[in-house]
């Protein structure tokens, strides 16, 4: 068959996630009155029906606007709950410890669980004889654990429904004094190993998210044999790819001077780096997409509540790094960019080779995605394979399947991919373990629509591509010279300044910098712990539910309503885009090339 282009792969997906738009709705026209039987209207009662309107849109503002502010309240109460509680993992499945690594010679604050329970049942009911254990690890980039399970429709509930045992790795707040990289890959090779002795004679399947995806990789080709099929979901492998004007975040390092920044923090993080930052990066990548969560919230609080705080309660629980784990990311991954090299040093004596892995990889990407672009997820393919021949030569096969809209978080948080797209990929793992080595193109015809439908209702077909198709231009020499500027302003840095940053550090230092993070601080501050007033919103609230009047959706008032916000979406967008393709501009003649 023909290979095709990423680019033609792209509209085809747009072309087929694309919908009939619903047809116009218009009102009947009321009936003329009869002169002779319907008395003629009063003059003022349009003038009143038009202030009774207003002050109904009035009320309805002021209750949405408590309503609002007291799930903001909440949102801080939840969050400082969750920090006396120590951050545990947000996992909505009954699991038991199988390992600790803390407790390892060289400890990682890393455990592994098994799910001991799903859907008020237990577990071992669910499961199919025969069926591969499937191992979930969650990223560890700023938040704590549990995205992949947080829910019943997700990556655990949909494993759980189709009969695999399954496994999840956590992490805790706090890294070992001392943790590196190579720790914590020590550690997720003896919880595979672990697995794979509880289920002999079936691999288990590896679930990475984000950050993970990459960290799963670097196991897989370390152990060779001992896993099945990898899942790689939104996995930057190749972050210096990108498309101009979509991906402005590989760019940072080269205004930012390189490393030597997040060596700062950890330094007066007293040796941990803050994870809050990472998710402020997040936050600032699309101020529109934050807008538009508020905004969404506010609009619909009757609605909307129960599930904004269910997710901020994940995303606000902000995790911490090693500073060694912080540097040999950052200067390994984001800047060096040296994972599809083979250049990625994992400890002495030993660096990841991607050429070593053996099980097959499913890669899922989504062109919705700014944080993980398609050209991240594939790009590293033809740089570690020459072409399609070397890749059949070197007896890999690797399969990968594209959203044409869902953003980053959503490959993995979506109830709808997670009862689709990573159901069709457990159900199709004899399939993609039966292809004969090469790339293919993983394609879900579903003629029903329905997200929930199983096999025969829908089918898969692996459609062969070439790697050449994935080879994405972006200026190399000039990310070569943000490697160089980092790689000599992290040397200055740890010479000169960072033994004075770390002799000023301590405890109380780091604690009063965790406190008083941005991120932190928008959000604890409107609990009733730090402003009291916060208890009378929460009053108010209670009242207000108890006599609620919401308006119907169709009201002119909330229409317009709607449509200013859009229009305020529209303006942030415009001027994210603007300070993007300024910033790029800025990269090209600092560094003489136009990314």
């Amino acid at each position: 068959m023909e290979a095709l282009s990423l680019a033609t792969v792209k509209r085809q997906s747009e072309h087929a996630a694309a919908r009939p738009s619903q047809p116009l709705t218009l009102r009947p026209k009321p009936a003329a009155a009869s002169q002779h039987n319907v008395a003629p209207a009063s003059k003022t009662s349009a003038p009143l029906e038009g202030l009774e309107n207003l002050l109904a849109y009035q009320r309805d503002v002021w209750e949405r606007a408590i309503l609002f502010w007291d799930a903001l309240r909440e949102r801080a109460d939840n969050m400082l709950e969750h920090e006396r509680l120590g951050l545990p993992p947000l996992l909505d499945f009954r699991s038991e410890t199988v390992l600790d690594a803390r407790t390892f010679e060289r400890p990682a604050n890393y455990a592994l669980l098994r799910i001991v329970e799903a859907e008020s049942a237990d577990a071992e009911h669910c499961i199919e004889e025969g069926k591969p254990p499937v191992v979930i690890i969650d990223p560890r980039a700023g938040h704590g654990p549990g995205i992949g399970g947080f829910k019943r429709e997700s990556e655990v509930g949909m494993a759980l429904k189709e009969g695999h045992p399954v496994y999840f790795v956590v992490f805790f707040p706090e890294p070992c004094r001392g943790q590196t990289l190579a720790d914590v890959l020590h550690a997720l090779r003896r919880f595979l190993e672990a697995v794979a002795a509880r289920h002999p004679g079936t691999p288990p399947v590896l679930y990475g998210n984000c950050q993970a995806g990459w960290a799963v990789t670097l196991l897989s080709a370390d152990c060779h044999g001992l896993v099945g099929p990898t899942v790689l979901n939104g996995s930057p492998l190749s972050y210096w790819a990108g498309e101009a004007g979509v991906n402005p975040m590989r760019l940072s390092a080269g205004f930012l001077g390189g490393a030597w920044l997040a060596h700062l923090i950890s330094d007066l993080g007293d040796g941990r780096f803050d994870g809050a930052w990472l998710v402020q990066n997040f936050e600032s990548l699309k101020p529109e997409a934050i807008w538009e969560k508020y905004a969404n919230l506010f609009t619909r609080i009757d609605s909307e509540r129960d599930r904004f705080l269910s997710f901020e309660r994940w995303w606000n629980g902000f995790y911490f790094l090693s500073r060694h784990e912080i540097l040999a990311i950052v200067e390994n991954l984001f800047i060096g960019n040296q994972l599809e090299q083979g250049l990625f040093r994992i400890c002495e004596g030993c660096t990841a080779d991607l050429r070593r892995i053996r099980n097959p990889l499913v890669i899922f990407a989504s062109y919705g995605d700014n944080i993980t672009p398609p050209h991240q997820a594939l790009g590293w393919i033809p740089a570690v394979y020459r072409d399609t021949a070397d890749l059949k030569a070197a007896g890999q096969r690797i399969v990968y399947l594209t959203n044409p809209h869902v953003g980053h978080l959503g490959i993995f948080v979506s109830a709808g991919v997670a009862r689709f797209e990573h159901r069709a990929i457990l159900e199709s793992l004899g399939e993609l373990e039966a292809l004969e080595p090469g790339l293919y193109e993983m394609r879900i015809d579903n003629p029903t629509g329905d997200p929930r439908c199983h096999k025969p209702h829908y089918s898969v077909s692996f459609e062969p591509r070439q790697v050449e198709d994935l080879r994405f231009e972006y200026p190399r020499a000039a990310f070569e010279q943000v490697r160089a500027v980092s790689e000599t302003t992290e040397a200055f840095y740890r010479t000169i300044v960072s033994p004075w940053m770390q002799a000023l550090a301590n405890p109380w230092t780091a604690t009063a910098a965790k406190w008083l993070h941005p991120m932190r601080t928008s959000r604890y501050l409107l609990s009733g712990s730090f402003s009291p007033w916060m208890h009378g919103i929460a009053a108010a609230a209670d009242a207000v539910r108890r006599s609620r009047h919401p308006l119907p959706d169709d009201n002119p008032a909330l229409i317009e309503e709607r449509a200013l916000i859009a229009r305020t979406t529209g303006v942030l967008e415009d001027a994210r885009k603007r300070r993007d393709a300024a910033q790029e501009g800025l990269f090209g003649r600092l560094y003489g090339a136009e990314p």
